[in-house]
């Protein structure tokens, strides 16, 4: 070890500073690429929906809302709604998010029943997060400042004025379940 320490902080003798500054840079632009390729791969609906948990449960109930098909035609991926879009926010969303593949790696969440029994608990760590953010995900495409609430119905131009131009409340707080089945929320504080 002792040997090891002494040829790394002992100067070359081989090579001259400015192939070892240039060798440096390349290593780092090489490396910053295949990390932010590595990033924009885990970053696609293709990559979500690769495994069948995914795939079989929200990703097939997400088909039948309004953000997969609309007039519009404008359609939400899974990254437009769960992975943030400034870099250090994406970045401490992927860590989190490689917790959730133990439960890929070790079949807490395998077959249907499972993610039902533990559906609550994942919907719970997403709602905590929104919350958390402001729902800055929904905001991405759904802007207060932008939104012509003579063209909502009466009661959704009453809660947003009152709740989320206020700022007393955010998306996540009346939209659970917006894109994806509720799970059985008897017992969850403040659910009617």
């Amino acid at each position: 070890m002792l040997e090891l320490w002494q040829v790394l902080t002992r100067p070359s003798s081989v090579f001259a500073l400015g192939t070892l500054v240039l060798a440096g840079f390349v290593a780092g632009v090489i490396f910053w690429g295949g990390f932010n390729t590595a990033l924009e791969i885990t970053n696609t609906e293709k990559f979500c929906t690769g495994c069948h948990e995914m795939k079989d449960n929200v990703y097939a109930e997400l088909k039948s809302t309004v953000h997969f098909t609309n007039r519009s035609g404008v359609r939400a991926t899974c990254p437009d709604c769960h992975v943030p879009h400034n870099w250090t926010d994406k970045i401490a969303r992927k860590m989190q998010a490689s917790k959730e593949v133990w439960g890929k790696i070790f079949g807490t969440i395998d077959t249907r029943e499972k993610f039902q029994d533990h559906r609550l608990e994942l919907a719970a760590h997403e709602w905590a997060r929104f919350k958390a953010n402001d729902s800055l995900e929904c905001r991405n495409c759904h802007s207060a400042d932008s939104m012509d609430i003579t063209k909502q119905s009466p009661r959704a131009a009453v809660a947003h004025q009152r709740f989320l131009f206020t700022k007393e409340k955010t998306c996540i707080d009346c939209h659970k379940g917006i894109a994806h089945q509720l799970p059985d929320m008897r017992g969850v504080p403040g659910w009617q």
